[in-house]
């Protein structure tokens, strides 16, 4: 399999926003990416990590973002164990499983026919370290075509994330495929030179094609839309033929209005944990999202496009659960005629 990469330049924001990018980003280890995506792209998310990455009010989709709460765990904690369902919950959010998901489409390419992609999202390794034990016991014996991340890899929406990387890179080792992400809103830009020297293609707003005895498929990947709000989905589709098959990575699936207008056939996200803690039957009780309540996990369609929602393989706030078990996705690609 060939896979050749599409690049492009992020569209300036404003000089001042150059000027900030040039002057604060004194890690060198950040320069090859923002010669890739642009300063302009760089310095926009640095501020936003700098200034409000902790707020509670504003700033993205919500009013109100209880993932930067500092009461939340605690508050989520008392509440288990007062109804007697802590323990339950703790040992739910260990047990990953492995979900199939299937995609049929008439303008898939003959060559992928039964192309198979894994899909790992919502890690928050260091807060989830039973989930990432199990994963590791399994990703390996997983048979797919190429991986996907759709970020979240650490658990707070701020501070350290040495420890975050140091499990995901233990996992990713173990994963002999191509592997290609994007980040959350849980993620800074700084952690991206250390996920690609562990071999994972982090997409900007970037396309890229991949080939298969002769035919091709296009993978995009998009910044956070969530809270960060530094995606640019026509960027990400601009070198796509309109008549190509294309598969759109997301963080949130907030963005599937504009992903389904941009001509995708598959957009796969995450964001959402499926609620995390859920009533009988995965009923969500909050979602973190503005979007319609179907769209929160599993399989969906928007008009054209297929998607689906990760209830990913991690946890916020605490490695709890209930009525909704952690997972990872194989999507097996399909064509109909």
């Amino acid at each position: 399999m060939q896979l050749e990469p599409k690049m492009h330049n992020f569209p300036a924001y404003s000089r001042l926003a150059t000027r900030r990018a040039q002057g604060t980003m004194t890690e060198t280890t950040l320069q090859g990416l923002t010669e890739r995506i642009g300063a302009d792209h760089v310095a926009r998310r640095l501020a936003v990590e700098t200034r409000h990455e902790a707020q509670l009010f504003g700033q993205g989709t919500l009013l109100f973002n209880v993932e930067n709460w500092n009461p939340a765990p605690w508050i989520v904690e008392t509440a288990l164990k007062a109804t007697g369902l802590y323990g339950r919950a703790r040992r739910n959010a260990d047990r990953v499983e492995v979900r199939r998901n299937l995609v049929t489409s008439t303008r898939l390419p003959a060559a992928f026919d039964g192309f198979t992609i894994l899909q790992l999202s919502d890690l928050h390794a260091d807060i989830s370290a039973g989930a990432m034990q199990h994963l590791r016991d399994i990703v390996r014996y997983v048979a797919c075509d190429i991986c996907v991340l759709t970020g979240d890899y650490r658990g707070k929406t701020f501070g350290p994330f040495e420890v975050s990387l140091a499990s995901m890179k233990d996992v990713c080792a173990r994963i002999k495929l191509p592997l290609y992400g994007i980040l959350g809103n849980h993620d800074s830009i700084r952690m991206t030179p250390a996920l690609e020297a562990m071999g994972i293609r982090m997409l900007f707003n970037e396309s890229e094609t991949i080939v298969r005895n002769g035919e091709a498929i296009h993978l995009a990947g998009i910044d956070d839309a969530h809270f960060y709000r530094t995606d640019d989905i026509p960027k990400a589709a601009a070198a796509i033929p309109r008549d190509a098959f294309s598969i759109l990575l997301a963080h949130t699936p907030e963005s599937y209005r504009e992903a389904a207008k941009a001509g995708f056939d598959l957009m796969l996200s995450g964001h959402t944990h499926g609620g995390q803690l859920c009533l009988p039957g995965g009923f969500p009780i909050k979602l973190e999202a503005r979007l319609p309540r179907s769209m929160g996990a599993g399989a969906w369609r928007h008009g054209g496009m297929a998607g689906y929602t990760s209830v990913g393989a991690g946890t916020s706030l605490l490695p709890v659960r209930l009525n909704c078990p952690p997972e990872i996705t194989l999507h097996t690609l399909r064509c109909r005629r």
